[in-house]
């Protein structure tokens, strides 16, 4: 998702933040609870610079890769935004919650004790490769010009169309009953929310989305992002090594 002020007057900015006016991808690890909107805030105000735009929004209670670009840069986004994406996380088997995740509260318990690991696996290989997913009902998918998500905190009935997706891989990495973790590889569009509803209704027990972290988009990689104060750290040195060499000069 694009969010820019192009149109907004650019404020006086700091001459060490020249490039940032120009053009940089910025990798950030954005921090629980933190929207992707708010990653782009912080990113204005440190820098002052107006045209930013992130590659793709992580809800509120996921962590992780953003792609954050400035200048330029920002005309790649649809790019970015179309690239494979990878993510970790866990999924809570015996229950479900209306979003799919830990935004409201489980309800509609069900025993999971008998789940084995072949059925778990079963399931996993049953949302592979191409597949139809209905996101949540939940999301800022648009209806009559509204986001979905709108009229369904009022109570209102919304359905949404199933949406041909890609997975390219879908991962058990550790079971813990009720806990089950994962690695999941999938284009863009997916719902990893709706994936783990989906794994939790084939198993016949229900599932929610627990927690949730991406770590790729296309090539690039978590472990090279910086967090939300390490960046702000580097604009403080940025500003402090210009400032020395005007001195020097």
């Amino acid at each position: 998702m694009l969010h820019l002020c192009s149109r907004m007057k650019q404020p006086p900015i700091h001459p060490a933040m020249q490039p940032y006016l120009d053009g940089k991808v910025i990798l950030i690890d954005k921090p629980l609870e933190w929207t992707s909107f708010d990653a782009v805030k912080k990113i204005r105000i440190l820098t002052r610079i107006t045209k930013v735009g992130h590659a793709g929004t992580l809800d509120p209670l996921a962590t992780g890769l953003l792609i954050i670009c400035t200048g330029k840069y920002t005309k790649q986004i649809n790019t970015y935004m179309g690239m494979p994406k990878t993510y970790t996380g866990s999924i809570t088997l015996g229950a479900t919650t209306p979003t799919y995740d830990l935004e409201s509260e489980p309800q509609d318990f069900k025993p999971y004790e008998h789940i084995t690991e072949t059925a778990l696996l079963q399931a996993a290989a049953a949302l592979t490769g191409d597949i139809m997913q209905v996101p949540p009902i939940y999301s800022a998918i648009k209806q009559a010009g509204k986001p979905a998500y709108i009229k369904a905190r009022k109570g209102e009935d919304v359905v949404l169309e199933p949406r041909p997706i890609h997975i390219s891989s879908f991962r058990i990495t550790h079971v813990a009953l009720p806990v089950i973790s994962f690695e999941i590889v999938c284009s863009t569009g997916t719902y990893i929310r709706s994936m783990a509803h989906d794994f939790g209704a084939l198993l016949g027990v229900g599932g929610y989305l627990s927690s949730l972290r991406r770590t790729k988009i296309g090539d690039f990689d978590v472990t090279d992002a910086l967090s939300l104060t390490d960046f702000e750290q580097s604009i403080t040195e940025a500003k402090a090594l210009w400032a020395s060499q005007q001195k020097s000069d």
